[in-house]
C-alpha cells in the first residue's frame, strides 16, 4: 500500500516539474545577446554565445566554432548546426546558479550547469585550411 502511495504521489508531482521547463520565450529572454559557458561533473564542458532571430555558435571551448539556430519542440529547446542537420534537444529549467540543460535525446541524458555567464569572449579560431 505505501509504495502505490508514493507511485501516486510521484506521478502527480510530475507535471509540477514539467511546469519548470522554461518556455522558448523564457529561455529567449534569459539567453539573448549572452555568452553562456556550462560545465558538466565540475569540468568545462563547452560554451555557446546567443544571439537575434534564435542564432547560435556553439563551441567545446577547442576553437572550433559551429553556427546554428534553435527552436521549440513541444516543451523542448532543440538546435541544429552547420555540420550537423540532426536536431539536438535539451529541456532548460533555472536552478539557483543559472541554467540547468538536460539532453533528451540520450538515454543516459547529459546534464549541464550554467558554469558562468561570460564577459569572456568565446574563442573561434578561424577555418582549418590546409597546404
Amino acid at each position: 500500500m505505501r509504495s502505490i502511495a508514493l507511485i501516486l504521489a510521484s506521478l502527480l508531482a510530475l507535471p509540477a516539474a514539467a511546469q519548470d521547463l522554461m518556455t522558448a520565450e523564457e529561455f529567449d529572454a534569459y539567453t539573448r545577446g549572452k555568452t553562456l559557458f556550462y560545465g558538466r561533473g565540475g569540468t568545462a564542458y563547452g560554451a555557446e554565445v546567443y544571439h537575434e532571430n534564435r542564432r547560435v555558435v556553439w563551441s567545446f571551448l577547442d576553437g572550433d566554432c559551429r553556427e546554428g539556430e534553435w527552436y521549440q519542440d513541444g516543451q523542448l529547446i532543440c538546435f541544429v548546426y552547420e555540420d550537423n542537420p540532426d536536431p539536438q534537444c535539451w529541456s532548460f529549467s533555472r536552478g539557483t546558479g543559472g541554467l540547468i540543460a538536460r539532453f533528451e535525446n540520450d538515454p543516459q541524458t547529459t546534464e549541464l550547469y550554467e558554469a558562468r555567464d561570460g564577459d569572456e569572449e568565446m574563442i573561434c579560431l578561424g577555418p582549418k585550411v590546409g597546404v
